[in-house]
């Protein structure tokens, strides 16, 4: 039988330099039945949509226990290995954060984002240290269950432009050091696609290199030759259905038109991604 402790080494081997990990992030039970169905090899969620969709703001604003619930839909609705989007940990300690991991892996997902962003308007970032304490007790956590868990470290000195432009990326690599010896697998750095940083950071990381990628990025052949090893599209999927709900409301209230829903899925194809009683 598929063990959580197969789907978690399954989804390590994905990661490699130079053949990107590509991750469609998914919201709902939905959204991730899709993008399985499109072909990927695994699931990661966005955070973002994740809240959204349960009525809550981005930013460490959902509580655990339902950010939780999503997460168990989310693997249940699919048969790859599912990667989930933590926020900073739902937690305000490191305790905390491992309290965290062990819903994760109960919810069966075999991999973390966890972010270094700290919105109580003090810092732009935790500090080093407390980051690396928060990750070091998501390792613990994960290795006391005995599941290889993916602790992706997201370091956010370019998505939140902290400190000298001229300095940032030695910041960055710092600070992934720091994260990788108290146990991150992978350094996620989201704000940056500039070719020459990308390879300056995917040289520079001993881990997995993710990047963020969007409308605008280089091509994910191109990412992969820059060196690396996992691709997110993070919340513009969710982002992008969002639109249509806007437009084709817009649409129907101000000239009684449909034309925004041209592009819509067929119901059946839809309504047959879903397990029936």
């Amino acid at each position: 039988m598929d063990t959580l402790y197969d789907r978690a080494l399954t989804f390590r081997a994905l990661h490699r330099s130079g053949t990107p990990l590509a991750l469609a992030n998914a919201w709902d039970a939905m959204s991730a039945r899709l993008v399985e169905h499109a072909g990927a090899p695994a699931i990661a969620t966005t955070s973002a949509g994740v809240a959204w969709g349960l009525g809550a703001a981005d930013g460490d604003h959902l509580d655990r226990d339902r950010a939780l619930e999503l997460i168990a839909r989310v693997v249940a609705a699919v048969a790859v290995p599912v990667t989930a989007d933590i926020e900073s940990g739902f937690a305000g300690t490191a305790d905390g954060v491992a309290e965290t991991v062990r819903g994760v892996l109960a919810a069966g997902a075999v991999g973390v984002n966890l972010e270094d962003a700290l919105r109580d308007g003090s810092a732009p970032l935790r500090a080093v240290a407390e980051q690396a304490e928060r990750l070091a007790a998501a390792r613990a956590a994960a290795d006391a269950a005995g599941v290889p868990l993916f602790v992706n470290a997201r370091v956010d000195t370019y998505l939140r432009a902290v400190g000298d432009p001229a300095t940032r990326l030695q910041e960055t690599l710092d600070r992934a050091s720091a994260y990788v010896a108290a146990g991150a697998d992978g350094i996620f750095v989201p704000g940056v696609t500039e070719p020459e940083t990308v390879a300056a950071l995917a040289e520079g990381l001993p881990v997995p290199l993710n990047v963020l990628a969007g409308p605008g990025a280089p091509s994910l052949g191109e990412l992969a030759a820059l060196g690396v090893a996992r691709v997110s599209l993070g919340s513009a999927v969710a982002e992008a259905a969002y639109a249509v709900v806007r437009e084709s409301a817009r649409e129907l209230f101000a000239t009684g038109t449909y034309t925004a829903l041209a592009g819509r899925l067929d119901y059946d194809d839809l309504n047959g991604l879903l397990p029936r009683r």
